[in-house]
């Protein structure tokens, strides 16, 4: 654990080293507990990560709902009503509110080894901040406004709160209270497959960049956000329009800046930056 490499640091080289070094919890930390949801996030700032990353897509109320595919995975995802979900049914974000979202999916499957758990005794955060917030689990899918909300709560909580004499309460606290948020917009430009082997089923870039920069700034998590993205032009409109939150360029083996993927205003934009 980070946090045992920094008490065990013997020079003040490596403990500036060490202060330095950012712990990203990727989805959460889906290794701990079913990814992108608000227990998975709680694990993370238990380990007292530096930096929470996840990934948006946009539903029918413009809401930046926090999911990895295109689509809440049969995988991950259940009804409530206990009615089957499989692939065959799946709902794309884009076809579905945020409150719907909520109301009929609980995210709590686990499939991803031995570590991964869903017991709620482990997310005592997560299970308040549902009772609070009215939310039928603590696995419903959630959005970004609402993680950044869940963050804010979990800082009272370990001040404040329930959590307040927990041997970590102090650690804890002062952690999150500054823990940075790495957002992906999981949108494809079009002619690309997108995660399902199908073309891209998600709203446009603006869409994007409204639903996920108006909630960045609605919190004032401006000084703690970046946005990432595979789609230059959700990030290349973010920084036209919203100049002060950070953005990085991602690419791959099969995810590159090609002529078929961007148009050729867009990529001189790109090339120029």
């Amino acid at each position: 654990m980070l946090g045992e490499e920094r008490a065990a640091a013997k020079s003040d080289e490596d403990r500036e080293r060490l202060a330095k070094f950012d712990v990203t919890a990727h989805r959460g930390g889906r290794g701990l507990r079913p990814e992108n949801t608000l227990p998975s996030f709680e694990s993370g700032l238990d380990q007292l990560v530096t930096t929470l990353e996840t990934d948006t897509g946009v539903t029918t109320d413009g809401v930046s709902l926090i999911w990895h595919d295109q689509f809440l995975s049969p995988e991950s995802c259940r009804r409530a009503d206990g009615k089957p979900y499989t692939m065959e049914n799946r709902v794309f974000t884009k076809d579905i509110s945020s409150t719907e979202a909520q109301k009929t999916f609980i995210c709590d499957k686990v499939h991803f080894g031995q570590e991964q758990k869903n017991d709620l005794s482990l997310s005592p955060v997560a299970v308040a901040f549902a009772k609070k917030e009215g939310l039928m689990s603590p696995y419903v899918p959630t959005y970004a406004g609402q993680l950044f909300q869940f963050v804010n709560f979990y800082v009272e909580y370990y001040r404040t709160g329930a959590g307040k004499n927990d041997p970590h309460a102090k650690e804890r606290a002062e952690n999150a209270a500054r823990v940075r948020f790495n957002i992906e917009t999981k949108i494809m430009p079009e002619g690309i497959p997108g995660d399902d082997g199908h073309k891209n089923h998600t709203v446009g870039p603006q869409a994007f960049v409204d639903a996920l920069c108006g909630a960045i700034e609605k919190a004032e998590m401006v000084e703690r956000a970046e946005v990432q993205s595979f789609d230059f032009r959700t990030l290349i409109l973010i920084e036209e329009q919203h100049p002060k939150i950070p953005t990085y360029y991602l690419t791959g083996p099969t995810k590159m800046l090609t002529s078929a993927w961007v148009p050729e205003q867009l990529r001189a934009t790109a090339d120029a930056r």
